[in-house]
């Protein structure tokens, strides 16, 4: 089957046609930094992240544009409670979630504008709005601009909404209420007057006078300007399909551009079954989580569930993640170490563009990533791959078991989590922890041999039988034997 992605605008899964040939253009909200990130601004980025792998192994070429949200109303508040300048807690915050981003290895946009830098053209989207009739400038002369949401039709076409069932427009202020400067309680801001006492800096001079851009006008501006009036893809979290993605809709179509082809949302995150909120103090912020220091296990974890599906945070995710991942790791480690110089040692996969090793990928694996990216069903042909290649070495059916390598690297490298990779290597388990693990196991070998050298077999058996307990595997050469967590 082709590609087929879960539209939100239409409500259905559609087959994925790229608008140019050969290119995608994607426009991802990225975060507003205000403070630090959360386990769910890992998960939106690294959703989008897997996308972006399958779409590049499919051999297609990925522009995608992720923004920084630097000015906002909770940007300037928390600067004021932090007692920092709000440029300075921006940038820190943005400083924040790249090194997390790093850290699980997703990818480095094509372009992050930062919304500072692109007011020019929000303020040429307002004026094209303004003269198409959908815009208009605060009735009580503030320099309050606001959508008027029930001259566009369509409004509320994302969330198969009416509009006359829409609540207030959330981001009114009191002094901009009905009757004082807006015309319809459901009209959202375009621009926002500048405030007593807020800084200067935070505000740009208009003809409508000292302000800065509405939190929807941003997106709707900086994805038009490095992906053109149309593109193939819009992502986000599920949060934020109302507003923000529906009054990006409403004023971008309304201004004659016609955006978005496919709308994609990812699922939120849970924790112990209950939405993630501050109210609860429940959130799991990201340093937390990657202070443990499983950048890879989180990462797995992170993007194992569907991504419209909601993901679940409990103490025993991580370790869960670590088994599957040892269990991948100990299929490679003895599979190699058998097929050491062999001819049906398989090719190395790292290196290799992914489109490259798109060859090497089963039926089953290219039939579910192709399912609107369904990533337990992909797992699923990886386990099955791991499963085949570890009976092919028990019977030594070494041309076999290289292909079945070969296939497991490959999708591995597809979603990111390849424990062979050397950016995984880098920062992988501790060294000190391993070696002490190493000499525990090797000292049980020593006393294995010993053992049966001395034909003590129930010891020998004992001490096997301990360690297949404990998840370790034995493998027994003339001249030596080898351990391995158990596949």
């Amino acid at each position: 089957m082709s590609l087929h992605l879960y539209d939100s605008h239409s409500r259905s899964t559609r087959a994925f046609e790229p608008l140019v040939p050969g290119q995608v253009g994607i426009y991802l909200c990225g975060p507003t930094v205000q403070s630090e990130p959360h386990v769910g601004h890992l998960r939106s980025a690294l959703v989008y992240d897997q996308l972006r792998l399958w779409l590049t192994a499919k051999g297609l070429q990925v522009t995608l544009v992720r923004n920084v949200t630097d000015i906002d109303d909770k940007v300037l508040a928390n600067a004021v409670l932090r007692g920092q300048q709000w440029w300075a807690l921006a940038y820190q915050m943005e400083q924040e979630f790249n090194s997390a981003y790093r850290t699980l290895q997703i990818a480095p946009p094509t372009y992050e504008p930062r919304a500072t830098a692109s007011i020019p053209e929000m303020l040429a989207l307002i004026e094209r709005l303004i003269a198409g009739g959908y815009a208009y400038q605060a009735t009580d002369g503030s320099a309050d601009v606001y959508f008027a949401a029930s001259k566009w039709a369509n409004y509320g076409e994302l969330t198969n909404q009416k509009i006359d069932d829409m609540a207030e427009a959330a981001d009114a202020d009191p002094s901009s209420a009905i009757g004082k400067g807006k015309r319809d309680s459901r009209d959202f801001t375009l621009w926002k007057a500048a405030k007593p006492g807020e800084p200067e800096s935070a505000t740009w001079q208009t003809r409508f006078g000292a302000g800065r851009p509405g939190w929807h006008i941003e997106c709707s501006a900086m994805s038009t300007k490095y992906l053109g009036s149309a593109f193939d893809i819009h992502g986000g979290g599920l949060d934020l399909r109302f507003p923000h993605h529906e009054n990006e809709l409403a004023q971008s179509r309304a201004a004659g551009d016609a955006f978005a082809n496919f709308w994609l949302h990812n699922g939120l995150v849970n924790v112990n079954g209950q939405k993630m909120s501050k109210s609860l103090g429940n959130s799991i912020y990201a340093a937390d989580l990657l202070a443990a220091g499983e950048p890879l296990a989180i990462r797995y974890w992170l993007g194992s569930a569907h991504y419209r599906s909601v993901l679940d945070y409990n103490d025993g995710v991580i370790e869960e993640a670590k088994a599957a991942l040892e269990r991948i790791g100990g299929f490679l480690e003895r599979g190699y170490r058998l097929l050491a110089g062999s001819a049906d040692s398989p090719q190395h996969v790292i290196g290799q563009e992914l489109a490259g090793v798109y060859g090497n990928l089963p039926a089953e694996f290219i039939d579910a990533m192709d399912d609107d990216l369904n990533i337990p069903m992909a797992l699923a042909a990886l386990y099955e791959a791991v499963r085949a290649g570890n009976s092919a070495l028990d019977s030594k059916e070494f041309a076999a078991a290289g292909v079945h390598i070969l296939a497991v690297r490959s999708m591995l490298a597809v979603l990111g989590i390849d424990p062979l990779a050397p950016e995984w290597a880098e920062q992988g388990a501790n060294p000190a922890e391993h070696q002490a693990l190493d000499s525990l196991i090797q000292a049980l070998i020593a006393e294995r041999n010993e053992a049966r050298a001395n034909k003590d077999f129930a010891r020998a058996d004992a001490i096997r039988n301990q360690l297949t307990q404990a998840g370790i595997a034995l493998s027994d050469s003339t001249a030596s034997t080898h351990w391995s967590v158990n596949g």
